[in-house]
């Protein structure tokens, strides 16, 4: 089973900014505590990770991944508030998809409330920091092994 997790934009500076909401660690460090997790509680799934601060980028990697992965994990950043071409690419690729955030939207600012990708993921978890991404590859791999 292979699981591709997208980062957006600014997710390359976990650990530096606003630690008060994002937590202390690195993307890099996050990346590595999802990789020893799997490899201990589910070693048949493979993991990949992608970030850029360009949408552009992100779509292709969503393109892409149609034909590499299984499903995908994205956490949009700022992008997942407005960003209709990320909506697109999801609903394009008919690959099952959870969208994350390390915090809870939802008691944030009014502007970071809405998101134009959950309607077209199979789910969404937010608000547990870096567990977010473990619990979405729980879910998602309950999911692939329901629809094999």
């Amino acid at each position: 089973m292979k699981i591709l997790i997208i980062n957006g934009p600014n997710l390359n500076l976990l650990g530096v900014r606003e630690p008060e909401k994002y937590g202390v660690d690195s993307l890099e460090k996050i990346n590595a505590y999802l990789l020893a997790d799997i490899a201990i509680n589910h070693p048949n799934i493979q993991l990949d990770f992608f970030q850029s601060n360009h949408e552009g980028e992100i779509l292709d990697q969503i393109h892409h991944a149609r034909d590499d992965y299984d499903g995908i994990i994205i956490n949009a950043g700022a992008f997942t508030h407005y960003s209709y071409a990320l909506r697109d690419a999801i609903s394009a690729i008919f690959l099952p998809v959870i969208e994350v955030h390390l915090t809870n939207i939802y008691n944030r600012e009014d502007f970071r409330k809405t998101s134009v990708l959950s309607a077209v993921c199979i789910g969404s978890i937010n608000g547990f920091g870096k567990h977010s991404y473990r619990l979405a590859i729980e879910a998602l791999a309950l999911r692939l092994e329901e629809i094999k």
